[in-house]
Formats: structure tokens, C-alpha cells, sequence
């Protein structure tokens, strides 16, 4: 059985997500040590985490990152915080989903799912590894790894989907539904501002191994793929 790692330092809420995620068959692991998170999760090794924010000695964007450094597990930001710029922090410190305090059980569980299956479903143990290219641009998404020219990027399980759905649409658009129907399978519990932020995201990891301007957005339709590089090459 799958395992959820449940990192929230209030009792109430901890229990509550607890005996509804128990209830769909999960195991739970709750943090009780939150000065040493990493000993909990390098025991019980989650297959997802459910993340505070606000949490004593260190904050979850802390915890976040020293997960990433070892874990492409989903990662589940729960936060009373609202504001924009948190969930931009969240997604920027690796997290895959954010979802707002006070919060619906089966929102949370819509989101852990969705989360689960992309990460762990049919298609993420193939024998053989798929290599997506588009002019000299590569995209490992087993490894979650962008390179070009010998420059190389790591990337969110969000991000190699929406880099890999941009290289099988090249040059036609990728339209915003179909992005959202992609990364999430319930859409109805998708903040408007999620994609966005993860747009912004990928066009940095772009950015990163040396490529502006990479997509373009295509106004009312979506997103396009830019292979701007090429026509550099060429001049």
C-alpha cells in the first residue's frame, strides 16, 4: 500500500487528514520530530508528502528542498497562506500542488490521486527510456532532465509534463485546457493561477540551460513551443 508522510505541526488538522486518508486504503506517517523531518522520511520513504508551511524551527520550503535533493516523490504543500507569491514559493522550492487551509477532504484526496498517479502509474517504470527531441533540445522524462548543448536542468514532475506536451505539439499550440486536463486530473480543484506559475517555472528551467524566449503565448488559444535556438544557430 502506498504511504503518505502528513507534516503538520497542529494536532486537530494532522488527525483529521490522517483518518480521511486512512479511510481510501493509504497508509499515514505523521512527523512528530519537526527539527528532524528528513530521519521520518528516510525511515518510512513516502510515496507522497503532505506539507505545511508554517512549522516550528524550519518552514516546509526548507523541509521541501531537502527532500528534492534526494526525492522526486510528489510533494503537497497544505498552507493557511493565500497569497500568490506562496504558492509561487512552494512550486519554486518543488512542490508538485498547493492547496489552501481550510480545506475539503476530498479535495486533498482529488489532488493526492491525481498526484500518485502521475508519478506512479503505467507508464512511470518503462524499461526502455523515452528522449524526446526537437531540434538539438532533449527531454528525458523518466530522469525529469532537460539538456542542451551539454547543459543540463533537473525538473518537476509538472515541468517535464508541460515541456514534454509543448515538444509533442511543435509548432501547433498547446491550448490551456488541454495543459490543465494533462497535469491535472481534476480540474475542478485547480486554482486559475497554478498553470501560470508553472509556465513561469518552465520558462526559467529554459532559461537555465541557455534558451530565451523558448515559449510563446498564444493569446485566447495557449502556448507554443519557440525554437528561437535554431535560428540563432543559424545566423
Amino acid at each position: 500500500m502506498q504511504k503518505i508522510m502528513i507534516v503538520e505541526d497542529d494536532p486537530k488538522i494532522a488527525e483529521h487528514l490522517e483518518s480521511y486518508i486512512n479511510k481510501y486504503g493509504y497508509v499515514t506517517i505523521k512527523a512528530i520530530d519537526f527539527e528532524n523531518v528528513m530521519e521520518t522520511f528516510h525511515e518510512h520513504k513516502p510515496d507522497l508528502v503532505l506539507l505545511d508551511i508554517n512549522l516550528p524551527s524550519f518552514d516546509g520550503y526548507y523541509w521541501c528542498r531537502q527532500i528534492r535533493i534526494e526525492s522526486i516523490c510528489p510533494v503537497i504543500f497544505i498552507s493557511a497562506r493565500i497569497g500568490e507569491m506562496d504558492q509561487v514559493m512552494a512550486l519554486e522550492n518543488g512542490g508538485d500542488d498547493f492547496i489552501t487551509k481550510p480545506f475539503h477532504p476530498e479535495v486533498v484526496m482529488a489532488k493526492v490521486r491525481s498526484q500518485l498517479r502521475r508519478a506512479y502509474g503505467e507508464y512511470a517504470n518503462q524499461a526502455v527510456e523515452r528522449v524526446l527531441e526537437t531540434k538539438g533540445l532533449q527531454l528525458f522524462p523518466e530522469r525529469l532532465e532537460l539538456n542542451f548543448k551539454n547543459q543540463t536542468t533537473t525538473l518537476s514532475k509538472n515541468e517535464a509534463d508541460i515541456i514534454e506536451y509543448l515538444m509533442e505539439r511543435y509548432p501547433r499550440v498547446a491550448g490551456r485546457e488541454d495543459l490543465l486536463e494533462k497535469l491535472w486530473d481534476e480540474q475542478a480543484y485547480v486554482d486559475e493561477n497554478t498553470l501560470n506559475v508553472n509556465m513561469t517555472r518552465v520558462r526559467k528551467k529554459f532559461e537555465s540551460i541557455g534558451i530565451k524566449g523558448a515559449i510563446e503565448t498564444v493569446r485566447g488559444a495557449g502556448y507554443r513551443l519557440n525554437v528561437i535556438w535554431q535560428e540563432a544557430d543559424q545566423q
